[in-house]
Parts: C-alpha cells; sequence; structure tokens
C-alpha cells in the first residue's frame, strides 16, 4: 500500500516538475527568439524595401543613380545610414514632393541595413499591426503558454501592444549599439493619416516619448513623415530633440533637368527646352505632376488637364451658393465662402507683389502667415481642414498658400470669372443675414381686440421679472 502510494507521488512529481520545466523552457526560449526575430528585421535585404521602392519607381542596381538629386539628400542620407545622431526628425512637405523617395534611395545605399520603415494608419489596430510587421514582432498572438499555465500578455489594448512593441525594440537596440555603435533607424510614412483626436494624440505621445528618450541616448532615430501641420503642431509641444525638415517643389532648373531625364526613360527622345519650361510655367516642380506629365503623349494637354482636375476637386469641396442658399446649408457654406475668401486674397496679393517669377528659382507662390490667414477668413478653425485635403499648405514655417502651381492657377481662373466677386459677397451678405435671423427674437401679441392693450412693467423684485398684463375693454353692448 505504502509502496503505491510512494510511486504515485513520485510520479506525480515527475510530471508536475516536468511539466513546469517544460513551460518555463518554452516561455524564456519565445523571448529569446522574439528578440532574434526583432533583430533580423533590421539586417540588410529588408523585403518591404524591394516592394516600395518597386512602388515609388526606384532604380536598383546596376543604376544606382537616382533621375533627381536633390540637395536636401545628402542631409536623409546621414541620418539614415546613422552618423547623424542626437535627434528625431519631421519631414513636412507637400504630397507628392518627393519625401518618401528620398527615404527609400537612402535606405537603398544600405541595402536597408538598420532601418525599418512603416505606413501609418488612421486605426490603432491596424497601426500596430503594420508595426508588428515592419519588426517582425507578433504581439505574443502566436504564444500557446497557456498549456503550462502561463498566461500571455495578448489581453490588452492597440496602444499597450504597441509600448510592448517599443519595449522589445529597445532591447535590440541596446544590443545593435553595442555592437555597430549607431542607432537603429524606424521611419513612420504618412503620420497624418493619424487621426486628429484624443486616441491619435495619445499615440503620437508615446512615440515622441520614445523619440525622445531614444535620442538623447542614441539608440534608435526615429522619423516622422507628413504632409500636414497639425502634426508639427502636436509634436511642438513636447518637442526638445526634433528636428524639422521642409521638402518643397523642385527648382526650375532641377524640375526642368528632372522631367527630360523622365521623358528619356519613358519615350528615348530628346524635348525641346522651350517645351519643358512651358510644362513647368504650367505644373511647377512637383514631382509626381512632372512624373504624370513625362508618361504621356502630349505633355502641354496634361498639364492643363492637371489644372482642371485641382480646379474641380477645389470647387466640389469649396463653391459658393449665393444669396438663395438655403439657411440649412450655412455651416458647410461658411467653410466655403472662408476658403473662398483666402483664394482671393492670395489671387489679389499676387498682383502686389513685385516677383512673381524667377529665372533661376521658376515660380514664386504669393503666401499670408497663418495668423494672417485665419485674419482674413475671420475662422481660426478651417485652416487646418483645408490643409488637410489639399487645397491649401501650411508650410513649416507656419506660411499658407494655395497646395500647388496648378491648384493656385486654378485659383486665379475663378476669382477672374464675371461677376466671382460680387457673387461671393452676396455669399457673405446671406450668411450674415441668416446668422442676423438666428440672434433675433420675435414676440407675437394675441388677442388684442375692441382696443385690448398689453401693459408691460418691471416691478422691483429681487429677480428682475418683467411683469405683462392684458387689459381688455369692457364690453358696453349687454
Amino acid at each position: 500500500m505504502g509502496e503505491a502510494a510512494a510511486t504515485t507521488l513520485a510520479s506525480v512529481l515527475v510530471l508536475g516538475v516536468g511539466f513546469a520545466g517544460a513551460g518555463y523552457v518554452y516561455h524564456r526560449s519565445y523571448k529569446y527568439l522574439q528578440l532574434k526575430k526583432i533583430e533580423n528585421a533590421f539586417e540588410p535585404g529588408d523585403p518591404v524595401l524591394v516592394l516600395a521602392a518597386v512602388a515609388k519607381d526606384i532604380p536598383a542596381p546596376p543604376n544606382a543613380q537616382h533621375w533627381v538629386m536633390r540637395e536636401e539628400q545628402a542631409k536623409i542620407d546621414k541620418i539614415i545610414n546613422g552618423s547623424d545622431q542626437g535627434h528625431y526628425h519631421l519631414i513636412m512637405g507637400e504630397k507628392g514632393c518627393g519625401k518618401s523617395s528620398m527615404l527609400l534611395e537612402a535606405m537603398r545605399k544600405i541595402d536597408g541595413e538598420g532601418c525599418a520603415m512603416f505606413e501609418a494608419h488612421a486605426d490603432l489596430e491596424i497601426f500596430r499591426i503594420r508595426l508588428g510587421k515592419a519588426l517582425d514582432y507578433e504581439f505574443h498572438e502566436d504564444y500557446i503558454g497557456a498549456y503550462f499555465s502561463e498566461r500571455g500578455p495578448r489581453e490588452s489594448t492597440a496602444l499597450l501592444d504597441i509600448e510592448r512593441a517599443m519595449n522589445k525594440l529597445e532591447k535590440v537596440a541596446l544590443l545593435h549599439r553595442a555592437k555597430k555603435n549607431k542607432p537603429l533607424i524606424i521611419i513612420i510614412n504618412q503620420t497624418h493619416l493619424i487621426r486628429d483626436d484624443d486616441d491619435g494624440k495619445d499615440l503620437l505621445e508615446l512615440l515622441q516619448q520614445r523619440a525622445e528618450q531614444w535620442a538623447a541616448s542614441n539608440l534608435v532615430t526615429m522619423i516622422f513623415n507628413t504632409d500636414d501641420y497639425w502634426v508639427y503642431e502636436r509634436l511642438k509641444q513636447l518637442a526638445t530633440r526634433m528636428e524639422v525638415m521642409s521638402i518643397t517643389d523642385l527648382p526650375k532648373q532641377q524640375a526642368i533637368t528632372a522631367l527630360q531625364k523622365y521623358r528619356q526613360r519613358y519615350f528615348a527622345e530628346e524635348v525641346d527646352k522651350s517645351i519643358l519650361e512651358q510644362v513647368y510655367d504650367r505644373v511647377g516642380g512637383r514631382l509626381s505632376f512632372l512624373n504624370r506629365v513625362a508618361k504621356s503623349h502630349n505633355m502641354l494637354a496634361t498639364c492643363d488637364r492637371i489644372k482642371e482636375l485641382e480646379k474641380t476637386w477645389f470647387l466640389n469641396q469649396c463653391w459658393i451658393l449665393g444669396s438663395e442658399m438655403d439657411d440649412d446649408v450655412m455651416d458647410q457654406q461658411k467653410w466655403a465662402s472662408a476658403a473662398m475668401v483666402l483664394a482671393l486674397a492670395l489671387v489679389d496679393k499676387e498682383e502686389e507683389m513685385e516677383l512673381t517669377y524667377d529665372v533661376e528659382k521658376g515660380h514664386v507662390l504669393p503666401t499670408y502667415a497663418m495668423h494672417k490667414a485665419q485674419e482674413i477668413m475671420t475662422r481660426a478653425d478651417f485652416i487646418r481642414d483645408l490643409d488637410r485635403l489639399n487645397l491649401f499648405t501650411i508650410t513649416s514655417t507656419a506660411q499658407v498658400r494655395a497646395s500647388s502651381v496648378p491648384m493656385h492657377r486654378a485659383f486665379k481662373e475663378i476669382c477672374a470669372e464675371d461677376g466671382f466677386r460680387q457673387f461671393l459677397q452676396d455669399t457673405l451678405d446671406r450668411i450674415a443675414a441668416i446668422e442676423s435671423l438666428g440672434r433675433t427674437r420675435e414676440l407675437v401679441a394675441k388677442d388684442l381686440v375692441l382696443g385690448g392693450k398689453y401693459h408691460i412693467s418691471k416691478p422691483m423684485s429681487w429677480n428682475g421679472r418683467v411683469e405683462v398684463k392684458l387689459e381688455q375693454k369692457e364690453n358696453d353692448e349687454k
């Protein structure tokens, strides 16, 4: 009897110790493999770089030279290869001016070693998944420690998962720093897609805190790439080690050179310089426009189509309805009329400028300081939404202008239409009249027959009440 009990106890003890040991070994090995996977994500030959390079049309070796070499490329190269340390960076510029292409070009030069890049998203869960893909981190979704009664940490929110990923990344960055004496690089592309709400604010705050801490210790250099000004406003509040880099359209000579190289590649033809200058005059130095024009057979017609698309987009968003508009659309018309007033102010300012076109630099678009633009619009809350819609641009120095040369040409065409100024004034007058009606209170006096009167008085009282009394004449007819 005692021997059987001892055997049973020994068997249970051996099984328990073995089971617990297996659980412990699995748990430790799982953590080790997590760090190794993140470390491997920063090894050369990142497939994300290959896919992005194909999408961005960046040449691969042996065609190592990019077609457009910008002045900012040298600075970005130093950031990406780790020689520029101690800061994190906010890259700002209009959509299509070449920000992402320069980052990818810099990554290509070092074969993506020590770099990870991913696209931001408005949904925190999708942002979490994209971050995990860039770092090769599964957020414990493949953890099976529960079989050994080891509770996994996956039961949490997306923001907590992102914080855990940052903790793991920090451990890998410490090892990388000890081996190669340079920081890892994390690039968050299209940061403006994060929602400008409480969740987005919490996410940006989390990322910025890590960026500040890692920049101070030279562990990780974070790069935020954005089209919109509001991201700068959010980061500026807590920034101490942030550097801002503004990317603008190409100057005239570089734009013409780029257009010629694009045309040579797509059609293997030399284009007359006068045609190239006409293209620049119509679309400016925006790389996305130049690439689209270079791919078309009739370049000048494509320039006009780009301008018409910009004009249509602006009119669809901001057209005004005049004096006959219904009061139900007043809120939308306040926004639209403010945009039209600002567009008109920019067109009028261009007529007052001494220099609107430089022979070397090209277009000089009229601008207003952001606070002055808000004053012109008589609203301070509209300009950021207009920036998000790519109708106007707020630069890194808080200057407001048209989002592109074709958009400014669209402004000029709209404002030059017959009767536009009066139509805009009629709309503003109608908005003012509707607002005035909203502030007016109407009292209707009823039952005033046979000479009746209302007697209104304000007797002495502590609450300042007003008495209204109906005085009706007595009917003399019996």
